[in-house]
């Protein structure tokens, strides 16, 4: 009876932790409910945008104060500006945390989506025409808007559009309708693509009072005029020529205001930060508050005075956190609740017995295997995710070769015992190779099929270490396992299509069950589950399409990655934590250790160990805990079902819907 009442009990104090940690995410979201959040779409001539919108109290038609539009980078959400929303908007600020276009919950219509240059040149000024017509966003005697414009990369790029686009528009119309701008991450570099240059923005900037946050860890953009490849290296925006051009000075200094000819200001600060760093920083967000003190200062009535240090938007992120805890912690529980029930019950396969551990030499060869294992996702990280081609090439003949030698070790061992065992490892091995080996000399997920641009990239490279894995188990199935008589049902391999459709089902309605849990939070709350980068977040329907078509290749790394984790930590000496550290670093291990080496390298000598693996780092700051967390189910599951059915369907689902929710989709 206790055994059938610990799944409840655990499933309510997961449920007790997203309630208090979502409810207290919202009090300081909130600014302790001195603002209003919600969450708002609208029409324009390109899509519809959405967003969340902070409307301080008393913020009204009678009291109109000014607005500032917020808004993400590439392959991110209106929640990545949190820290600033959050801060401005509880100094009386009116903030709208903006979605551009074919991100988050905001779609581009057809004749807009589909391209890199079709989210963002026009997104922050769309965004800027609607604050405008709000009878709560102030304007002065002229009808000039009083409102701002941040964002960060290519929100940034896009915040630099609408106030050139804006000032093409005042020489028709002789009202500005953006007073003022910060950038965060982003210089020139794709503007100058529709012709803003740092020149044309100098030259052009109508007298609006301007800031750039230029990181000095940036791994993309603010590069020296004579800069070697690679971006990921240490910068010094303000030395550059585009920095003095903005500056108009001809040796200006970080955290510096400077007049400009056309009777604005300027300043550009220069936090040690890496590019992702900028919107988790209290550094940049202390910035962003002084930049709108100053830039606003004649317009401050019902500003509160609160200093730029004093911050509780990580307050909120902590929460978050909290929240984002109890809903993994669900997932366990819930699905077994979901199995106690008829037909659900038959993904249970009983308790799959311990393995005996390895003794003596070959306690060795396994410790060694296990490392290899570990290590080779991220050794090939850039050969499969970034299309490095002689990290391909080393891939492409150490996978032919081991296959081949596990081919003809099973032929040789066949010919002795006459087991077919040995026959059918070989063979997993040789097919797994040959895979690979087609997919490093193929172009896979780049058509128009596919329509998240950084899923595709992560696919191949989940495809990768997938086919890695398989090798690697189907060669030591061969070499070692076989002859210990272990079994296709050691590995958590189950061939039974009852079994398989029962799982199956208790997967979908458990993460169906999950996502009804934060579609609540986020109705009520106004809150998610996320720490930085790594999040779980509502969506709209329009991207179940876009799940559906990257779920096979998930689907098929969480199966072979599950049955990894099974035969590799269901033994007698790693029952407990040790055999959930070991799943996690099975899954987990490798790109730790290549982002670690990444940034120590970058913020010990200046230039990162790999100098042109820009977004590909970043993307791993999210990939490290969904891959552990995801290795932890997987452990957690099969020991209640005993086999791999069940964690390898919760996991495709459930990574593969948060991968996609939280980045780039287009709809053409």
């Amino acid at each position: 009876m206790k055994q059938k009442k610990l799944p409840l009990r655990m499933l309510i104090v997961a449920l007790v932790l997203i309630l208090c940690g979502s409810f207290l995410a919202c009090v300081f979201n909130t600014g302790m409910f001195s603002v209003r959040v919600s969450r708002i779409s609208f029409e324009t001539e390109r899509g519809t945008l959405s967003g969340l919108l902070y409307l301080p109290k008393g913020a009204d038609a009678s009291n109109p104060r000014p607005a500032i539009s917020v808004t993400h980078g590439y392959l991110n959400s209106a929640e990545m500006q949190d820290a600033n929303a959050i801060e401005l908007s509880r100094r009386g600020y009116v903030v709208l945390a903006l979605d551009m276009y074919d991100h988050g919950h905001s779609a581009a219509n057809a004749d807009n989506t589909g391209a890199f240059f079709s989210f963002w040149p026009r997104a922050q000024y769309d965004s800027v025409q609607y604050l405008y017509e709000q009878p709560y966003v102030l304007k002065d005697e002229s009808g000039n808007g009083i409102i701002g414009v941040t964002g960060h990369s290519m929100g940034g790029f896009s915040s630099a559009m609408a106030m050139w686009y804006d000032e093409q528009d005042f020489a028709q119309s002789g009202i500005r309708k953006v007073y003022c701008g910060l950038t965060e991450g982003a210089d020139y570099q794709w503007a100058a693509y529709l012709g803003l240059t740092a020149d044309v923005a100098a030259a052009q900037g109508g007298g609006r009072i301007q800031g750039k946050v230029a990181a000095r860890y940036d791994e993309f953009f603010f590069n020296a005029d004579d800069a070697p490849a690679g971006t990921v290296r240490q910068k010094d925006f303000v030395s550059t020529t585009v920095g003095r051009t903005f500056l108009e000075q001809e040796a200006p200094e970080a955290g510096v205001w400077y007049d400009t000819a056309d009777g604005g200001k300027r300043i550009v600060y220069e936090p040690a930060e890496t590019h992702p760093w900028n919107h988790f920083s209290k550094t940049t967000t202390a910035s962003a508050v002084e930049f709108y003190t100053e830039a606003f200062r004649d317009f401050s009535d019902g500003i509160k005075d609160i200093a730029p240090k004093s911050q509780i938007w990580n307050l909120k992120e902590l929460f978050e956190c909290v929240a984002l805890i109890g809903f993994v912690l669900m997932l366990v529980p819930l699905a077994e609740i979901v199995m106690s029930l008829p037909f659900f019950s038959k993904a249970k396969t009983g308790e799959l017995k311990p393995l005996p551990g390895a003794q003596g030499t070959m306690k060795a060869i396994t410790c060694c295997i296990l490392v290899l294992a570990i290590l080779m996702p991220g050794l090939f990280f850039i050969g499969l995710y970034d299309g490095v081609a002689s990290n391909r090439n080393i891939l492409f003949w150490g996978g032919i070769i081991v296959a081949a030698c596990a081919l003809v070790l099973s032929v040789v061992s066949y010919g002795k015992e006459k087991d077919k065992r040995f026959l059918i490892g070989g063979c997993v091995a040789a097919v797994a190779g040959a895979a690979l080996a087609v997919i490093l000399k193929s172009t896979l997920y780049s058509g128009s099929y596919w329509v998240a641009p950084v899923i595709n990239s992560i696919s191949v490279w989940t495809l990768g270490c997938a086919l890695i894995a398989l090798l690697v188990m189907g060669a030591v199935y061969v070499a070692f396992k076989a002859k210990g008589g272990v079994k296709l049902s050691d590995y958590g391999v189950v061939l039974n299509p009852v079994v398989i459709v029962a799982s199956l089902c208790t997967a979908v309605v458990t993460v169906i069950a999950a996502y009804i849990v934060l579609f609540l939070v986020d109705l009520i709350f106004k809150t998610d589950f996320r720490i930085w980068t790594f999040a779980f977040k509502t969506f709209d329907m329009n991207i179940i399409p876009a799940i559906l078509k990257y779920l096979p290749t998930f689907l098929l790394f969480y199966i072979i990655s599950t049955a990894s984790i099974t035969i590799n930590t269901n033994t007698e000496k790693l029952q407990g934590v040790k055999g959930y550290l070991l799943a996690a670093c099975l899954n987990a291990g490798g790109i730790t250790l290549w982002l670690i080496y990444q940034y120590v390298t970058l913020f010990s000598t200046g230039v990162g160990a790999y100098p042109t693996a820009a977004l590909s780092g970043i993307v791993l700051v999210a990939m490290v805990p969904t891959l552990g967390i995801a290795a932890c189910l997987s452990r957690a599951l099969y020991k209640r079902t005993g086999n791999i059915w069940t964690p390898a369907f919760l996991n495709a689902l459930l990574m593969t819907t948060m991968a996609v929710a939280n980045t780039t989709v287009y709809f053409k």
